[in-house]
Formats: C-alpha cells, sequence, structure tokens
C-alpha cells in the first residue's frame, strides 16, 4: 500500500486535535476549569498515533510498536491527571487561575480558545517521531527499535512510581505542608519530569531506524525546554516556594532539581 507523505500525516493529526482542543475548551467553559487541557493534551496523543497508521496506510510490526508505546504513556498520563484535576475541582490548577486573573476582560474566552488552540499544535510538533515511523515503508523491527522500547520503559515506569510515591505521601495528614523526600523524590525535586523526558527520549531512539529519525531529536529537546523552562519545573517550584517556604529552600539546596542524583549536604 502506499504511504502518504509526512505533511499530510501532520495535516491530518492537526485538525484531529485542532477538533478536540475546541471541545475541549467548550467543555472548561462550561465548567469553568481549563485544567481539563492538560487531560486532553495527554490523552490527545493516543488518537493522533493511530489516525497517523489509518491515514498513512501502515499496520507493519514496526508502526505498531511506536503506536503501542505512546498510547501506553498517554493513557497512563491521561488518567492519572484526570483523576487529579476531579479531585481539585472545582478549584483550577495555579496556572490557569493566574491565567484567568490575567485575561480577565471581555475576550477572556476567546483567549483561553486559542490557548487550547496552542496546545493541539504543541501536540502535533510533538509527535514528528510518530510521523516518521508511520511514513515509513519498512515494517519490521530491529535492534533499534528494541533499544527505543527499552529508554521508553525505563521512563514509563519511573513516572509511575513517581507520581505513586507523591500521591501516597499527600494521601497521609500528617505530610501536609510538608515536601515529599520519599523513594525517587530523595534524589530528584522532579523525578516525574526526569522520566517523562526519557519517554521521548524513547520516541526518538524508536525513530531513529526510520528514514528522516534524525531530525526528530527535536521532540525530547523541546519537552526538555518544556519541562525546564517554561511549565514543568518553574510553576511547580514557585508554587511549592509559596506553599512551604523555608522547608522547600532546604530541599532545593540538598536535592537536585531535574536527574536524580545523591543529596547535597545543606
Amino acid at each position: 500500500m502506499t504511504v502518504v507523505s509526512l505533511p499530510a500525516l501532520l495535516l491530518s493529526g492537526l485538525l484531529l486535535a485542532s477538533l478536540v482542543m475546541a471541545m475541549t475548551w467548550a467543555i472548561a467553559e462550561r465548567v469553568r476549569n481549563a485544567s481539563l487541557v492538560d487531560v486532553a493534551w495527554s490523552f490527545l496523543f493516543t488518537p493522533l498515533v493511530w489516525l497517523y497508521l489509518w491515514v498513512g496506510g501502515q499496520d507493519g510490526p514496526r508502526q505498531i510498536l511506536m503506536a503501542t508505546l505512546v498510547s501506553i504513556w498517554s493513557l497512563r498520563l491521561g488518567w492519572h491527571l484526570l483523576v487529579r484535576v476531579l479531585a481539585d475541582h472545582p478549584r483550577e490548577d495555579s496556572r490557569y487561575a493566574q491565567l484567568r486573573r490575567d485575561w480577565s476582560g471581555a475576550r477572556i474566552s476567546a483567549r483561553f480558545f486559542w490557548f487550547f488552540q496552542a496546545q493541539a499544535l504543541a501536540a502535533v510538533a510533538l509527535t514528528g517521531p510518530m510521523a516518521i515511523v508511520a511514513a515509513d515503508p519498512a515494517t519490521a523491527i530491529g535492534w533499534v527499535q528494541v533499544a527505543g522500547a527499552l529508554v521508553w520503559l525505563v521512563g514509563v515506569m519511573g513516572e509511575g512510581v513517581a507520581d505513586w510515591q507523591l500521591a501516597r505521601f499527600r494521601s497521609h495528614a500528617r505530610n501536609r505542608g510538608e515536601v515529599c523526600r520519599e523513594g525517587l523524590w530523595k534524589y530528584s525535586r522532579h523525578p516525574n519530569y526526569f522520566f517523562e523526558w526519557m519517554v521521548w527520549c524513547g520516541f526518538f531512539v524508536v525513530a531513529l531506524g526510520s528514514p528522516g529519525g534524525v531530525p526528530t531529536v527535536y521532540a525530547p529537546l523541546l519537552m526538555l525546554y518544556i519541562l525546564l523552562a517554561v511549565t514543568g519545573v518553574p510553576t511547580s517550584e514557585a508554587a511549592s516556594l509559596r506553599s512551604r517556604g523555608d522547608k522547600y529552600r532546604d530541599y532545593q539546596r540538598t536535592t537536585s532539581v531535574f536527574v536524580p542524583w545523591f543529596r547535597r549536604a545543606a
């Protein structure tokens, strides 16, 4: 079967992502909780990657492997965020509460609409490795794909463990206002973000075995930038400093910000 071009795959993905985010925006406006954008963004990668396989006309082991890895990661993260958003509702994530204050006025609804659409564009931009594999006429799984799957496995398991450890810590009333220093959080202030980045490194390695795979290194690099400089570490650190003060400052002095590493002396 003829393989559809990469631009055609990405265009089909953009149309789907734009529609999904428009629907999410409508729901978020109705319930007045923009935190739903994170849930939709995470879940979005599952229909995107399978759309690429359907539009591209490929269903070989290589393509199925990439789609399966993306789906497992996407559904796990999306479910984790959905549970958190529902537990906190109607309180919005502090990032979106701040945007609501900054954008207060007659055009706030339109601003949130285009913000949601920007998330759709960002999601499609990050699917480069998935689209490259979907457009690859080769279908066999080789050692490169296996290596990428192993990197992905470490990432998704580490992120899952970090999320579980933090949730367990927060479930105890005695820990209210305290800083989690248990398990992976003893060695990194953001182990969930570090392992999230490893997941994206795994996607890139899988794509390395396909023509045009090397340039998709932009995907893990872009994700690293987002996590370290945009919506990951900076917003999380600021919120922790507001809520935990000197306790968190001590944590910052002794614990690696991203890569899990040995603790420093205070």
